[in-house]
């Protein structure tokens, strides 16, 4: 009789453990078939507007040949100073909330103000950052949309951070501290040195996000038709040039767009990759 329970309760366990997993290789199945759709579209459309003349020219007026060349410049210029900026701000809150801050009420706070900014629609960002700088300004500039990317960065960072340090086993403290090592030199060379890889990876999370994003360089930086370094003036990025070139009905247009619309997950990989190569070489 108890022999016959077993087997029917193994069985019931059985049957619920292979549902389960049919269920989480379906989920995965339809995840990935939409996931390689956009793809397949992406590189489809995107790889017919590659060319030379996409790094050696400007956005072109509708019916001339033209390329990305002052949009690529600018975003990247954008993108960079927008990680400058909120990188070690988001590192630096990051160890705090991992290593001092425990159980204070203000990294409760802050971890509190973290999170709203970390769901906090990225037009919020921009228009804030509009009101803040643009408006007291008077005119659109790049340093403007750095910084309304650089609040995109800083949330994703200090979560990634955190989580990190924390990982990091409690026995390499107690073992440096037994040594006499000062609560910085611990966290420069022991516990921000074995959580470099998870670290490194919430920057190339946040860079992946604030690349594409175009709703705060609306407020923030705008466009800029003509080739242009001066980050105190409008400049060209690839989110508005897909954005505005996508809605115009001019097919040329649409090609270009296209291939911004492929140059932008291809940086992300290319950085992606370069980044774990230099980790890899220096760990």
């Amino acid at each position: 009789m108890q022999s016959n329970m077993n087997n029917a309760v193994y069985r019931r366990r059985r049957l619920v453990s292979r549902f389960n997993l049919t269920m989480a290789w379906l989920t995965m199945a339809f995840g990935l078939f939409w996931l390689g759709w956009i793809f397949y579209t992406l590189f489809y459309e995107g790889f017919s507007g590659l060319g030379t003349h996409i790094f050696t020219l400007d956005t072109p007026p509708p019916g001339m040949e033209g390329g990305l060349r002052n949009a690529i410049l600018g975003s990247l210029m954008i993108t960079l100073f927008g990680l400058l900026i909120g990188t070690p701000i988001g590192i630096l809150c990051g160890i705090f909330l991992a290593e001092f801050g425990q159980r204070s009420k203000l990294a409760a706070a802050t971890r509190f103000m973290n999170d709203i900014l970390l769901s906090a629609p990225s037009i919020v960002i921009g228009l804030f950052i509009y009101e803040l700088v643009v408006v007291q300004q008077g005119h659109f500039s790049g340093w403007a949309g750095s910084l309304a990317l650089s609040l995109l960065v800083i949330p994703v960072v200090v979560r990634t951070t955190e989580n990190m340090l924390k990982l990091v086993p409690n026995s390499l403290r107690e073992a440096a501290y037994a040594l006499g090592t000062p609560k910085w030199k611990l966290v420069m060379m022991v516990t921000l040195r074995a959580a470099q890889a998870g670290v490194l990876t919430g920057v190339l999370l946040a860079f992946a996000r604030i690349s594409g994003e175009t709703a705060p360089l609306l407020f923030t930086a705008l466009n800029n038709q003509f080739f242009s370094t001066n980050m105190n003036q409008p400049i060209a990025n690839l989110p508005n040039v897909i954005y505005q070139f996508a809605m115009s009905p001019y097919s040329d247009w649409h090609e270009l767009a296209w291939a911004a619309a492929l140059l932008i997950p291809l940086t992300v990989l290319i950085a992606n990759i370069l980044a774990r190569y230099i980790s890899s070489r220096n760990s």
